[in-house]
């Protein structure tokens, strides 16, 4: 399976795992229920009560529709790993303990906007030798291709199942010799983007978060809200941050992660476009939370690209340098 295809894959998969959709949704007259002071649709599932009056209010009117008894809540400042029942595994293993982390961190610095950015950043770091070596597969896939390629040309016209058994060998074998992983550049993707999931419902489920504010803006309150309805030309910065760091990391990438394969390259610059398109607009909905997240790490993948890649130029030079010595030293003897 092509990477693009995985990737796609695995952000469909994140929606049904995070249960994207009304049914998780507070309803009304078969609508979702906002919050009209920031955006928000009201979730049925939260994780704890919110502090603010109004937005207590409002769960208290539509609190039959909760998932667990909103009388029975922690307040969010209580709330423990243990509050609660798990509803599966994907909220047991992920979302309940990055809320927690959240909160811990966010109770402890007075600021949850900078308890989603350390926390955010802090995973980047964790998955930094994962990165690290998805660059490398790539690299290693860019000197394979050639031999890839005449492969892919010997066998052209061989469907039988000899021919077929052949190349998977010798295939193999050029993996095994540029130390290649069939799956190993989609690793990353897999671990990556159910952590945003993680995070967007984290944050969507934790009123303590939401409610917050970070450099003036209401974490809970998405762009779209905030500049029509309240003229918080601030909110610009946000979307323009989104565009401008998703668009440089997903460049990166695209680039160091090239297959030497015009047709797969070509996919892949379709993919590219596509998702830049596709978060653009998704900018305009999503809390200023996540686009905190979004951004911070967004950020760091770029940095962490630029430094990747001035090493790896750094080691191709130092090869260059020390192959001609070699030469020399039998030339002399």
């Amino acid at each position: 399976m092509k990477k693009w295809k995985v990737i796609v894959l695995i952000i469909i998969s994140g929606l049904f795992l995070t249960g994207c959709g009304n049914s998780n949704y507070i309803m009304d007259n078969k609508k979702p229920v906002e919050n009209k002071e920031t955006g928000q649709v009201l979730q049925k599932d939260i994780l704890c009560k919110p502090e603010d009056k109004a937005l207590d209010d409002l769960y208290t009117k539509y609190k039959d529709q909760t998932k667990i008894k909103y009388d029975k809540l922690p307040k969010c400042a209580d709330f423990k790993l243990t509050s609660n029942k798990a509803s599966g595994i994907w909220e047991g293993i992920f979302v309940k303990p990055l809320a927690f982390i959240i909160l811990k961190l966010g109770y402890l610095i007075n600021n949850f906007g900078l308890a989603v950015i350390i926390i955010g950043l802090a995973i980047r770091l964790i998955l930094l030798p994962i990165s690290r070596k998805t660059m490398k597969q790539s690299d290693n896939m860019k000197k394979a291709q050639p031999e890839l390629a005449r492969i892919e040309k010997k066998y052209a016209n061989r469907n039988d199942n000899e021919a077929m058994l052949a190349k998977s060998q010798e295939m193999m074998m050029i993996y095994k010799k540029y130390n290649i992983s069939p799956f190993g550049s989609c690793l990353l993707a897999f671990i990556q983007l159910p952590l945003f999931f993680a995070f967007l419902q984290a944050i969507n489920r934790t009123p303590a978060i939401f409610e917050d504010k970070f450099l003036g803006l209401t974490l809970g309150k998405t762009p779209i809200v905030g500049l029509l309805e309240y003229h918080e030309w601030l909110y610009l910065l946000i979307i323009a941050l989104i565009i401008l760091t998703t668009y440089l990391s997903f460049r990166n990438s695209m680039s160091s992660n090239s297959s030497g394969n015009p047709e797969m390259d070509k996919q892949m610059q379709f993919m590219f476009k596509f998702m830049i398109i596709m978060i653009s607009v998704a900018s305009l909905y999503l809390s200023t939370a996540i686009a905190l997240y979004w951004i911070a790490t967004n950020g760091f993948v770029v940095i962490q690209n630029f430094i990747f890649k001035k090493l790896d130029e750094k080691e191709n030079n130092k090869d260059i340098v020390i192959k001609p010595t070699k030469q020399s030293k039998k030339k002399g003897k």
